[in-house]
C-alpha cells in the first residue's frame, strides 16, 4: 500500500477490521456458542440481517463512493484528499464508508444469529476510530484547518 505523503496515515485497510472481527466471532460461536432461545438462523433472520446488510453497503457504502469518485476522489484513505466532500450521507455524518462497515456487522450477527458478532461490533467501531478515523482526521484539520473544524462541529462523526 503506497503512500503519499499529502495523504491520511491510515496504516490498515479499514474494510480488513469487520471481516476480522466477523471472523473471530464465527470461531468463537463454534467454540463457546452463546444461546438465548434461538439455536439456528431462520429465514426471516436471513432476510432482515441481508436487507440491513444490502441497505448500508449500496446507501451508505456506495452512495459515499460515489459522491467521492464524481468529485474525483479515492475512497481509499492513504490516497490524497483535494475537497471535504459534505454532501450525501457526508451531512448527516463525517464516516459514512465506517458507519456502513459497523451496521454490517449488526446485519451479519443478525443473519446468523450469532451473538459474538453482535457483541464484538463495539470493538469493531473502535478500532475503525483509532486505527483510521483518528488520523483521517489528524490528516483533514491539518490540511484544511477551520474549513474541516467548521465540519466537524456542523456533522456528527458517527451519527
Amino acid at each position: 500500500m503506497a503512500r503519499n505523503r499529502d495523504a491520511a496515515a491510515v496504516r490498515v485497510f479499514p474494510p480488513a477490521i469487520p471481516l476480522v472481527l466477523i471472523l473471530i466471532g464465527v470461531g468463537l460461536n463454534w467454540l463457546v456458542p452463546i444461546d438465548f432461545g434461538v439455536e439456528i438462523p431462520t429465514p426471516i433472520h436471513c432476510w432482515i440481517g441481508g436487507t440491513v446488510a444490502i441497505a448500508a453497503l449500496v446507501g451508505l457504502g456506495g452512495w459515499s463512493v460515489f459522491l467521492l469518485r464524481r468529485d474525483g476522489q479515492s475512497e481509499n484513505p492513504w490516497k490524497p484528499t483535494f475537497r471535504i466532500v459534505n454532501q450525501g450521507p457526508f451531512r448527516i455524518t463525517r464516516n459514512p464508508m465506517y458507519l456502513q462497515m459497523v451496521i454490517v456487522c449488526v446485519a451479519v450477527a443478525i443473519a446468523m444469529m450469532n451473538w459474538w458478532i453482535l457483541l464484538l461490533t463495539p470493538v469493531c467501531a473502535w478500532l475503525l476510530q483509532r486505527l483510521a478515523i483518528m488520523p483521517e482526521e489528524a490528516y483533514l484539520t491539518q490540511k484544511f484547518g477551520d474549513l474541516y473544524r467548521s465540519y466537524k462541529r456542523r456533522t456528527r462523526r458517527w451519527i
